[in-house]
C-alpha cells in the first residue's frame, strides 16, 4: 500500500514552518538581549550567541530536510521511501541545544536553593538526553526507510522522556526555590510571583511539546505525526531562556535592579555574590512608617567564579518621635540668688 503522503510530510512541514516562526522570534530576543544586556559576563554573552549560531544551522537543516522529497525527489518513490538526510540532524542539534540550556539552570537552581543534589538529578536527565538524541541520530542513519521507523522507539524513548523529566524538575524546584524566598513584602513577592509565572510558563511548554512527541511516536509509530511537535523542541528551549534574560529589565523596575534567577543585568564584573536575603534595620528618626526598599549593595561575600548574582536586602525605616515633657507650674518659694 502507498504511504499517506499527508500524514508523512504534512506534520514535517508544518513543524519546519513552526521551527522557522520561532527562529524569527529568536532573532529579535537575540537582537533585544544584546542592546539591553551589553555588561553582562562575556561567557554569558558567548552562550547566547553559540545558542542562536546551532539554532541557525538547526533551521537550515529543517528547510534542506523538507526540500529534498518536495523539491528534489518529487512525485519519485524514493520521497516517500527513505528518511530525508537531513532527518538526522534534527535530534543532535536538538540536544546540542537544550542540554546546555538545562545544565545552565540546573546551575542556577544550585545558587538560589544551595541543594546540589537537584542540580545533580537535572544534569543526569540532561546527559541522558543528549546520549538519546546522538543514539537517534546514529539509528536514524542506519534505518533510513519510512516503514522501519518503530525501529527508533528506543533512542527516541530514552532522549525525549528524559529531557521531559529534567523540564520537570526544573519547573517544580525553581517554583519552590523562588517561593520559600517571599519575604510577605508586597513589592519583592511581586517581582518573585512574576518570575515563578515566567518559570512555569516556559518549562512546562518544552516538556509538554517533548511529552506529546513520545505520545504521538507510540500511538502512531508509521505516522509523522510526533515531528510536528519535534521539529520545535529546540527553538523552545532557546525562547524560553531568552525570555527569561530578558524579562529582568521588567522585574529591575520593580525590584531595583535585582534578579533573583539570573543575577542584576549590570554585573559585568564577573564576580559573584551571594545573597543576603532578609537584613532588617531600625533606624531613627527617618521616612515615615513601613517604608520599605530594596537594598541594591552587593553582600560582602564574594566568590571568584564569574556569576552577577545579588542579594535582596530588606530595609524598614521607623520614624520615632518623642513628645516632649510639658513644664509644670513653680508654686514654691522663689530660688534664692547671689
Amino acid at each position: 500500500m502507498a504511504p499517506n503522503v499527508q500524514l508523512l510530510f504534512g506534520p514535517m512541514l508544518i513543524g519546519t514552518y513552526l521551527n522557522t516562526i520561532l527562529f524569527g522570534i529568536l532573532v529579535i530576543q537575540v537582537f533585544i538581549y544584546y542592546r539591553t544586556y551589553k555588561k553582562d559576563a562575556t561567557w554569558l554573552r558567548y552562550f547566547i550567541l553559540f545558542l542562536f549560531v546551532a539554532e541557525t544551522l538547526n533551521t537550515g537543516f529543517d528547510i534542506a530536510m523538507m526540500y529534498e522529497p518536495l523539491i528534489l525527489n518529487y512525485a519519485t518513490p524514493e520521497a516517500t521511501t527513505f528518511f530525508p538526510h537531513f532527518l538526522a540532524a534534527d535530534p543532535l542539534m536538538t540536544v546540542i541545544i537544550s542540554t546546555p540550556i538545562q545544565i545552565f539552570i540546573a546551575w542556577r537552581i544550585k545558587i538560589i536553593s544551595r541543594a546540589w543534589w537537584i542540580s545533580a538529578i537535572i544534569g543526569v536527565f540532561s546527559l541522558i538526553s543528549l546520549g538519546g538524541g546522538i543514539w537517534l541520530t546514529h539509528t536514524v542513519t542506519v534505518v533510513r526507510r519510512f516503514a522501519k521507523k518503530p525501529e527508533l522507539h528506543w533512542p527516541a524513548l530514552t532522549w525525549l522522556l528524559a529531557s521531559a523529566i529534567a523540564d520537570v524538575i526544573i519547573t517544580v524546584a525553581l517554583t519552590v526555590s523562588l517561593s520559600r524566598r517571599k519575604t510577605g513584602f508586597s513589592s519583592t513577592d511581586d517581582t518573585i510571583n512574576k518570575i515563578i509565572r515566567l518559570t512555569v510558563q516556559t518549562g512546562l511548554i518544552t516538556a509538554i511539546f517533548a511529552i506529546l512527541d513520545v505520545v504521538c511516536f507510540l500511538v502512531l509509530p508509521h505516522a509523522a505525526i510526533n515531528f510536528l511537535w519535534d521539529f520545535a523542541l529546540s527553538k523552545l528551549y532557546s525562547n524560553a531562556l531568552l525570555s527569561t534574560l530578558n524579562a529582568r529589565a521588567g522585574w529591575e523596575n520593580l525590584a531595583n535592579g535585582h534578579n533573583l534567577l539570573f543575577g542584576d543585568s549590570s554585573g559585568g564584573s564577573g564576580r559573584r555574590t551571594l545573597d543576603t536575603f532578609v537584613s532588617t534595620s531600625f533606624r531613627a528618626p527617618g521616612p515615615a512608617l513601613s517604608d520599605f526598599e530594596l537594598d541594591t549593595r552587593k553582600s560582602s561575600r564574594n566568590r571568584s567564579k564569574a556569576d552577577v548574582e545579588f542579594g535582596i536586602s530588606i530595609t524598614k525605616e521607623v520614624e520615632t518621635t518623642i513628645p516632649e515633657t510639658p513644664s509644670l507650674p513653680h508654686f514654691g518659694p522663689p530660688a534664692l540668688t547671689q
